[in-house]
């Protein structure tokens, strides 16, 4: 049920490494939260350098030109220690996938509520209950 959208440099990242990063993403799901690996929603946008603006010292980070943006909706029935799992598996991950440097990624975790995400049909398959795992 999460869904991931990454923004990245344009023509900075190989069709491999975009590869990469999606499995990489949803790796980080399966081993932070315990999800399916079937439950696999992820967009990657490319931006130009007048289009993708991150800060490069911000909270004391040394981020290069590489840098990515991840934004994740999951279910807001999340506790805190799970939120911090999937942010570390995240980092860690899109790190060895692209071989970047773990300042070059900013996550932004989105909480959903789980009766929000329809996963085809129109229905809200988890307005009555949160999913198993």
């Amino acid at each position: 049920m999460p869904v991931f959208h990454a923004h990245i440099p344009a023509n900075r990242y190989s069709p491999e490494q975009k590869r990469a990063l999606a499995d990489a993403l949803n790796q980080s799901l399966v081993q932070g939260l315990g999800i399916p690996e079937g439950d696999r929603f992820i967009t990657i946008s490319e931006h130009g350098e007048n289009e993708l603006f991150v800060d490069p010292t911000f909270m004391g980070m040394q981020r290069s030109s590489d840098a990515v943006i991840i934004t994740l909706l999951l279910g807001a029935h999340r506790p805190l220690a799970d939120k911090k799992a999937v942010a570390a598996a995240i980092n860690k991950l899109v790190v060895e996938a692209l071989h970047i440097s773990p300042d070059d990624v900013f996550i932004a975790l989105i909480p959903v509520p789980n009766e929000s995400f329809s996963f085809g049909r129109g229905e809200l398959q988890l307005a009555e209950g949160a999913p198993r795992w």
